[in-house]
């Protein structure tokens, strides 16, 4: 893979975008979100993860002629065979804010107590060079936790809130930026895929 200094990330998610850039920075990776340049998100009709990172990955080389990154992530609860998962961001319906989503969660799991209240979040991100790359980079990672009863600290999106990490004895909201790029699914899967491009 030819050596890349300008990534779009194919997500309008500023909280992606915050976390993303410093994880790529070693390698002199700029990133620029695909509404800078004026793309609409594309509709995900993939049935997995990594399927919506690899649509939405194509989508944005296609409309802006460069090397895009995909990232598509979410949350998968045991006690509700693993919903929300590709379906995190409309859990509470399209241009719900992250407190409804987080919402429309505790109320699913209110009957949810204890240890059934584990999940995890599962990140796949997809580098893809042009449309038709044959070969796109594919990396995921996982991280586990415990989903709270309600939410607790104020950094971070999604579900950081109620996500509680049993080791830190803190939920994912209540870390700085700098510790969550540490120890995220996110960052796991980053480092993965930093690992494939220094191999190339």
């Amino acid at each position: 893979m030819a050596h890349l200094t300008r990534l779009v990330l194919a997500s309008g998610n500023q909280g992606k975008i915050e976390e993303l850039q410093p994880l790529l920075a070693p390698l002199g990776i700029e990133l620029i979100s695909q509404v800078a340049l004026g793309i609409e998100s594309v509709e995900e009709t993939g049935l997995s993860f990594i399927e919506n990172a690899l649509i939405k990955a194509r989508h944005a080389c296609a409309h802006s002629g460069l090397p895009s990154l995909a990232d598509d992530s979410g949350l998968s609860v045991e006690a509700l065979k693993g919903a929300p998962g590709i379906y995190s961001a409309r859990i509470a319906g399209s241009g719900a804010s992250d407190d409804e989503k987080v919402q429309a969660l505790l109320q699913q799991m209110r009957a949810v107590s204890g240890d059934e209240r584990q999940g995890y979040y599962h990140c796949a991100l997809v580098l893809m060079q042009h449309p038709l790359d044959p070969i796109p980079l594919i990396a995921e990672g996982h991280l586990g936790g415990l989903i709270l009863e309600a939410p607790c600290g104020v950094s971070g999106f999604g579900f950081d809130p109620i996500f509680y990490l049993p080791e830190q004895k803190c939920t994912m909201a209540q870390l700085s930026l700098l510790q969550k790029n540490k120890l995220s699914h996110r960052a796991v899967a980053v480092s993965k895929l930093l690992s494939y491009l220094k191999h190339e």
